[in-house]
Protein backbone atom coordinates (compact mmCIF):
# COMPACT_ATOMS: atom_id res chain seq x y z
CA UNK A 1 0.00 0.00 0.00
CA UNK A 2 2.87 2.38 0.79
CA UNK A 3 4.32 1.91 -2.69
CA UNK A 4 0.95 2.73 -4.29
CA UNK A 5 0.72 6.09 -2.50
CA UNK A 6 -1.71 7.94 -0.24
CA UNK A 7 -4.25 8.51 -3.03
CA UNK A 8 -4.89 4.77 -3.32
CA UNK A 9 -5.14 4.48 0.47
CA UNK A 10 -7.79 7.23 0.54
CA UNK A 11 -9.67 5.59 -2.33
CA UNK A 12 -9.69 2.28 -0.44
CA UNK A 13 -11.15 3.92 2.66
CA UNK A 14 -13.76 5.73 0.57
CA UNK A 15 -15.06 2.62 -1.23
CA UNK A 16 -14.51 -0.02 1.46
CA UNK A 17 -18.24 -0.21 2.22
CA UNK A 18 -18.92 -0.95 -1.47
CA UNK A 19 -16.70 -4.05 -1.51
CA UNK A 20 -17.92 -6.85 -3.77
CA UNK A 21 -16.93 -10.48 -3.10
CA UNK A 22 -14.45 -9.21 -0.50
CA UNK A 23 -12.74 -6.97 -3.07
CA UNK A 24 -12.23 -3.23 -3.60
CA UNK A 25 -10.93 -1.95 -6.95
CA UNK A 26 -8.94 1.29 -7.07
CA UNK A 27 -6.69 3.14 -9.51
CA UNK A 28 -3.06 2.02 -9.81
CA UNK A 29 -1.60 5.05 -8.05
CA UNK A 30 2.20 5.08 -8.22
CA UNK A 31 2.42 1.42 -9.20
CA UNK A 32 3.01 0.41 -12.82
CA UNK A 33 -0.53 -0.83 -13.38
CA UNK A 34 -3.92 0.64 -14.29
CA UNK A 35 -6.01 -0.89 -11.48
CA UNK A 36 -5.44 -2.52 -8.09
CA UNK A 37 -7.78 -5.18 -6.71
CA UNK A 38 -7.59 -5.14 -2.90
CA UNK A 39 -8.62 -8.42 -1.23
CA UNK A 40 -9.89 -8.93 2.31
CA UNK A 41 -7.81 -11.55 4.14
CA UNK A 42 -9.21 -15.06 3.73
CA UNK A 43 -8.06 -18.64 4.25
CA UNK A 44 -9.60 -19.64 0.90
CA UNK A 45 -6.95 -18.26 -1.44
CA UNK A 46 -8.09 -20.43 -4.36
CA UNK A 47 -11.55 -18.84 -4.24
CA UNK A 48 -10.06 -15.34 -4.09
CA UNK A 49 -7.86 -15.96 -7.13
CA UNK A 50 -10.83 -17.38 -9.05
CA UNK A 51 -12.94 -14.30 -8.25
CA UNK A 52 -10.16 -11.96 -9.40
CA UNK A 53 -9.69 -13.86 -12.67
CA UNK A 54 -13.42 -13.80 -13.40
CA UNK A 55 -13.59 -10.08 -12.61
CA UNK A 56 -10.64 -9.39 -14.93
CA UNK A 57 -12.36 -11.28 -17.74
CA UNK A 58 -15.62 -9.39 -17.14
CA UNK A 59 -13.80 -6.05 -17.26
CA UNK A 60 -11.86 -7.14 -20.38
CA UNK A 61 -8.45 -6.78 -18.72
CA UNK A 62 -5.64 -8.34 -20.75
CA UNK A 63 -3.26 -9.15 -17.87
CA UNK A 64 -3.14 -9.46 -14.10
CA UNK A 65 -0.33 -9.95 -11.56
CA UNK A 66 -0.70 -11.60 -8.15
CA UNK A 67 1.62 -11.54 -5.15
CA UNK A 68 1.97 -14.79 -3.19
CA UNK A 69 -1.32 -14.14 -1.39
CA UNK A 70 -1.42 -14.89 2.33
CA UNK A 71 2.29 -15.63 2.76
CA UNK A 72 3.07 -12.31 4.46
CA UNK A 73 1.43 -11.24 7.71
CA UNK A 74 -1.24 -13.94 7.32
CA UNK A 75 1.55 -16.51 7.68
CA UNK A 76 0.06 -19.20 5.45
CA UNK A 77 2.18 -22.08 4.13
CA UNK A 78 3.85 -21.09 0.81
CA UNK A 79 3.51 -24.63 -0.63
CA UNK A 80 -0.24 -24.66 0.12
CA UNK A 81 -0.67 -21.17 -1.36
CA UNK A 82 1.26 -22.16 -4.49
CA UNK A 83 -1.04 -25.16 -5.05
CA UNK A 84 -4.22 -23.15 -4.44
CA UNK A 85 -3.23 -20.26 -6.71
CA UNK A 86 -2.11 -22.49 -9.56
CA UNK A 87 -5.19 -24.73 -9.19
CA UNK A 88 -7.39 -21.65 -9.59
CA UNK A 89 -5.46 -20.45 -12.65
CA UNK A 90 -5.54 -23.88 -14.31
CA UNK A 91 -9.27 -24.30 -13.69
CA UNK A 92 -9.98 -20.82 -15.04
CA UNK A 93 -7.95 -21.53 -18.19
CA UNK A 94 -9.52 -24.94 -18.84
CA UNK A 95 -13.12 -24.48 -17.73
CA UNK A 96 -13.85 -20.92 -18.78
CA UNK A 97 -14.29 -19.49 -22.26
CA UNK A 98 -11.55 -16.88 -21.90
CA UNK A 99 -11.61 -14.12 -24.52
CA UNK A 100 -9.82 -11.15 -22.97
CA UNK A 101 -7.45 -12.16 -20.14
CA UNK A 102 -4.30 -13.47 -21.82
CA UNK A 103 -1.53 -13.21 -19.22
CA UNK A 104 -1.45 -14.12 -15.52
CA UNK A 105 1.70 -13.53 -13.46
CA UNK A 106 2.61 -14.51 -9.91
CA UNK A 107 5.24 -12.19 -8.46
CA UNK A 108 7.40 -13.85 -5.79
CA UNK A 109 9.45 -11.40 -3.74
CA UNK A 110 10.89 -13.89 -1.23
CA UNK A 111 13.35 -16.18 -2.99
CA UNK A 112 12.87 -18.72 -0.18
CA UNK A 113 9.42 -19.44 -1.68
CA UNK A 114 10.87 -20.11 -5.11
CA UNK A 115 11.10 -23.89 -4.72
CA UNK A 116 7.51 -24.17 -3.43
CA UNK A 117 6.10 -22.47 -6.53
CA UNK A 118 8.59 -24.23 -8.80
CA UNK A 119 7.57 -27.68 -7.54
CA UNK A 120 3.88 -26.80 -7.79
CA UNK A 121 4.37 -25.60 -11.38
CA UNK A 122 6.29 -28.72 -12.37
CA UNK A 123 3.40 -30.92 -11.20
CA UNK A 124 1.18 -29.19 -13.73
CA UNK A 125 3.48 -29.33 -16.73
CA UNK A 126 2.09 -31.46 -19.54
CA UNK A 127 1.78 -31.32 -23.28
CA UNK A 128 -2.00 -30.97 -22.92
CA UNK A 129 -1.81 -27.96 -20.62
CA UNK A 130 -3.55 -24.87 -22.05
CA UNK A 131 -1.12 -22.49 -20.35
CA UNK A 132 2.63 -22.08 -20.28
CA UNK A 133 3.95 -22.71 -16.78
CA UNK A 134 7.46 -21.36 -17.32
CA UNK A 135 7.95 -18.40 -19.58
CA UNK A 136 11.07 -16.43 -20.36
CA UNK A 137 9.48 -13.87 -22.64
CA UNK A 138 7.85 -14.34 -26.01
CA UNK A 139 7.88 -17.90 -27.29
CA UNK A 140 10.39 -18.36 -30.06
CA UNK A 141 9.84 -20.43 -33.14
CA UNK A 142 12.24 -23.34 -33.25
CA UNK A 143 13.24 -25.34 -36.26
CA UNK A 144 11.46 -28.66 -36.32
CA UNK A 145 13.86 -31.41 -35.37
CA UNK A 146 14.57 -34.10 -37.88
CA UNK A 147 13.68 -37.54 -36.52
CA UNK A 148 16.69 -39.35 -35.13
CA UNK A 149 17.73 -42.38 -37.15
CA UNK A 150 19.49 -45.39 -35.65
CA UNK A 151 21.08 -47.77 -38.13
CA UNK A 152 19.30 -51.09 -37.91
CA UNK A 153 21.52 -53.98 -36.91
CA UNK A 154 20.78 -57.46 -38.20
CA UNK A 155 23.32 -60.17 -37.42
CA UNK A 156 22.30 -63.48 -38.93
CA UNK A 157 23.55 -66.79 -37.61
CA UNK A 158 23.27 -69.79 -39.92
CA UNK A 159 22.98 -73.34 -38.57
CA UNK A 160 23.63 -76.31 -40.85
CA UNK A 161 22.20 -79.47 -39.30
CA UNK A 162 23.17 -82.90 -40.61
CA UNK A 163 21.77 -86.15 -39.23
CA UNK A 164 21.05 -89.77 -39.90
CA UNK A 165 17.35 -89.11 -40.39
CA UNK A 166 14.88 -86.28 -40.89
CA UNK A 167 13.49 -87.04 -37.45
CA UNK A 168 16.86 -86.39 -35.81
CA UNK A 169 17.37 -83.18 -37.82
CA UNK A 170 13.90 -81.90 -36.86
CA UNK A 171 14.53 -82.72 -33.20
CA UNK A 172 17.84 -80.85 -33.25
CA UNK A 173 16.24 -77.84 -34.97
CA UNK A 174 13.50 -77.77 -32.34
CA UNK A 175 16.10 -77.98 -29.55
CA UNK A 176 18.08 -75.02 -30.99
CA UNK A 177 14.95 -72.87 -31.39
CA UNK A 178 13.88 -73.66 -27.84
CA UNK A 179 17.34 -72.77 -26.50
CA UNK A 180 17.31 -69.44 -28.38
CA UNK A 181 13.81 -68.54 -27.18
CA UNK A 182 14.82 -69.16 -23.56
CA UNK A 183 17.79 -66.79 -23.82
CA UNK A 184 16.09 -64.11 -25.93
CA UNK A 185 14.47 -61.13 -24.22
CA UNK A 186 12.77 -57.95 -25.42
CA UNK A 187 12.13 -54.69 -23.58
CA UNK A 188 10.27 -51.58 -24.77
CA UNK A 189 10.94 -48.18 -23.18
CA UNK A 190 8.39 -45.43 -23.89
CA UNK A 191 9.03 -41.81 -22.94
CA UNK A 192 8.22 -38.42 -24.47
CA UNK A 193 11.82 -37.30 -23.85
CA UNK A 194 13.09 -39.85 -26.40
CA UNK A 195 11.93 -37.30 -28.96
CA UNK A 196 14.75 -35.05 -27.72
CA UNK A 197 17.49 -37.58 -28.49
CA UNK A 198 20.14 -35.96 -30.68
CA UNK A 199 23.29 -37.25 -32.37
CA UNK A 200 25.03 -37.81 -29.04
CA UNK A 201 22.34 -40.16 -27.75
CA UNK A 202 22.03 -41.90 -31.14
CA UNK A 203 25.80 -42.49 -31.24
CA UNK A 204 25.64 -43.88 -27.70
CA UNK A 205 22.82 -46.26 -28.71
CA UNK A 206 24.80 -47.42 -31.75
CA UNK A 207 27.82 -48.08 -29.52
CA UNK A 208 25.70 -50.09 -27.05
CA UNK A 209 24.17 -52.04 -29.92
CA UNK A 210 27.62 -52.90 -31.23
CA UNK A 211 29.28 -53.75 -27.90
CA UNK A 212 26.43 -55.66 -26.27
CA UNK A 213 25.26 -57.58 -29.36
CA UNK A 214 21.66 -56.42 -29.04
CA UNK A 215 19.22 -54.99 -31.56
CA UNK A 216 17.92 -51.50 -30.76
CA UNK A 217 14.97 -50.09 -32.69
CA UNK A 218 14.03 -46.43 -32.32
CA UNK A 219 10.35 -45.83 -33.11
CA UNK A 220 9.66 -42.13 -33.68
CA UNK A 221 6.56 -42.24 -35.87
CA UNK A 222 4.12 -42.55 -32.97
CA UNK A 223 3.77 -40.65 -29.72
CA UNK A 224 5.20 -41.21 -27.22
CA UNK A 225 8.39 -42.34 -28.93
CA UNK A 226 9.77 -45.67 -27.79
CA UNK A 227 12.90 -47.79 -27.98
CA UNK A 228 12.75 -51.58 -28.40
CA UNK A 229 15.77 -53.56 -27.21
CA UNK A 230 16.13 -57.24 -28.19
CA UNK A 231 18.84 -59.77 -27.38
CA UNK A 232 20.14 -61.98 -24.61
CA UNK A 233 18.40 -61.09 -21.35
CA UNK A 234 21.47 -59.90 -19.42
CA UNK A 235 22.54 -57.62 -22.28
CA UNK A 236 19.01 -56.26 -22.75
CA UNK A 237 18.82 -55.42 -19.04
CA UNK A 238 22.19 -53.65 -19.14
CA UNK A 239 21.27 -51.58 -22.22
CA UNK A 240 17.83 -50.75 -20.77
CA UNK A 241 19.46 -49.25 -17.67
CA UNK A 242 21.79 -47.15 -19.86
CA UNK A 243 18.85 -45.85 -21.92
CA UNK A 244 16.98 -44.88 -18.74
CA UNK A 245 20.09 -42.98 -17.62
CA UNK A 246 20.08 -41.04 -20.92
CA UNK A 247 16.41 -40.13 -20.46
CA UNK A 248 16.97 -39.06 -16.84
CA UNK A 249 19.93 -36.88 -17.86
CA UNK A 250 17.76 -35.04 -20.42
CA UNK A 251 15.02 -34.62 -17.80
CA UNK A 252 17.48 -33.23 -15.24
CA UNK A 253 18.89 -30.79 -17.81
CA UNK A 254 15.42 -29.52 -18.78
CA UNK A 255 14.39 -29.09 -15.14
CA UNK A 256 17.61 -27.21 -14.40
CA UNK A 257 17.03 -24.90 -17.37
CA UNK A 258 13.42 -24.28 -16.29
CA UNK A 259 14.49 -23.46 -12.76
CA UNK A 260 17.28 -21.19 -14.05
CA UNK A 261 14.73 -19.33 -16.19
CA UNK A 262 12.41 -18.90 -13.22
CA UNK A 263 15.22 -17.63 -10.97
CA UNK A 264 16.32 -15.20 -13.69
CA UNK A 265 12.80 -13.74 -13.73
CA UNK A 266 13.16 -13.00 -10.01
CA UNK A 267 16.74 -11.83 -9.54
CA UNK A 268 19.74 -10.99 -11.72
CA UNK A 269 23.41 -11.28 -10.70
CA UNK A 270 25.83 -8.99 -12.54
CA UNK A 271 29.55 -8.28 -12.86
CA UNK A 272 31.43 -5.25 -14.28
CA UNK A 273 31.90 -5.08 -18.04
CA UNK A 274 33.95 -2.71 -20.16
CA UNK A 275 33.59 1.08 -20.14
CA UNK A 276 31.65 1.12 -16.88
CA UNK A 277 28.92 -1.23 -18.11
CA UNK A 278 27.53 -4.22 -16.21
CA UNK A 279 27.03 -7.72 -17.59
CA UNK A 280 24.49 -10.29 -16.41
CA UNK A 281 25.78 -13.75 -15.54
CA UNK A 282 24.45 -16.57 -17.72
CA UNK A 283 21.22 -18.06 -16.37
CA UNK A 284 22.75 -21.25 -14.93
CA UNK A 285 25.46 -19.30 -13.06
CA UNK A 286 22.78 -16.82 -11.97
CA UNK A 287 20.81 -19.73 -10.44
CA UNK A 288 23.91 -21.20 -8.77
CA UNK A 289 24.71 -17.85 -7.15
CA UNK A 290 21.14 -17.42 -5.90
CA UNK A 291 20.98 -21.02 -4.61
CA UNK A 292 24.27 -20.49 -2.76
CA UNK A 293 22.94 -17.30 -1.18
CA UNK A 294 19.70 -19.01 -0.08
CA UNK A 295 21.75 -21.88 1.38
CA UNK A 296 23.81 -19.25 3.27
CA UNK A 297 27.06 -20.35 1.68
CA UNK A 298 29.91 -17.88 2.00
CA UNK A 299 31.83 -18.63 -1.21
CA UNK A 300 31.23 -20.01 -4.70
CA UNK A 301 33.54 -20.44 -7.70
CA UNK A 302 32.18 -19.12 -11.01
CA UNK A 303 33.45 -18.36 -14.51
CA UNK A 304 33.80 -14.74 -15.66
CA UNK A 305 35.18 -14.27 -19.18
CA UNK A 306 36.45 -17.88 -19.09
CA UNK A 307 38.46 -17.21 -15.91
CA UNK A 308 37.79 -18.72 -12.49
CA UNK A 309 36.63 -16.30 -9.80
CA UNK A 310 35.96 -17.05 -6.13
CA UNK A 311 32.84 -15.12 -5.09
CA UNK A 312 32.48 -13.88 -1.51
CA UNK A 313 28.70 -13.90 -1.13
CA UNK A 314 28.77 -11.77 2.01
CA UNK A 315 30.92 -8.97 0.58
CA UNK A 316 29.58 -9.41 -2.99
CA UNK A 317 33.13 -9.48 -4.32
CA UNK A 318 34.79 -11.88 -6.77
CA UNK A 319 38.52 -12.59 -6.75
CA UNK A 320 40.26 -14.11 -9.78
CA UNK A 321 43.16 -16.57 -9.90
CA UNK A 322 45.53 -13.64 -10.53
CA UNK A 323 44.34 -11.82 -7.40
CA UNK A 324 42.12 -9.30 -9.21
CA UNK A 325 39.00 -8.40 -7.18
CA UNK A 326 35.80 -7.00 -8.66
CA UNK A 327 32.45 -6.04 -7.15
CA UNK A 328 29.36 -7.96 -8.23
CA UNK A 329 25.69 -7.03 -7.91
CA UNK A 330 22.50 -8.86 -6.96
CA UNK A 331 19.46 -7.05 -8.42
CA UNK A 332 15.93 -8.31 -7.50
CA UNK A 333 13.39 -7.86 -10.29
CA UNK A 334 9.72 -6.77 -10.24
CA UNK A 335 10.05 -4.74 -7.05
CA UNK A 336 7.16 -2.34 -6.78
CA UNK A 337 5.24 -4.03 -9.63
CA UNK A 338 1.97 -5.81 -8.93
Amino acid sequence: MDAAGSQVEQECAQYAWLSEHGMVITQGGKLLCKKIMHLISSNNVKSQVSVVLEKCEQRKYKSVSFPAIGTGQAGQCPAKIADEMLDAIMEFATETSVQHLKKVKIIIFQTSMLRDFYESMKKRESSASPITVFSGGKPQLTEKKKPAVLEKKIDLATFQICGESKKNVDATESWIKNLISKEQFENIISDELIENFDERQIDALADLQRRKHVTIQLENKRSPHHIKISGISRDVCFVSVEVQKMIQKIKDTEEEQSKAELVYNLVEWRYPGSNGSVVAFDKLTNMQLEDAKIAKKTHLTVKINNNNYNVDLNKLQATGDQGKTINIQRVPKNQGKL
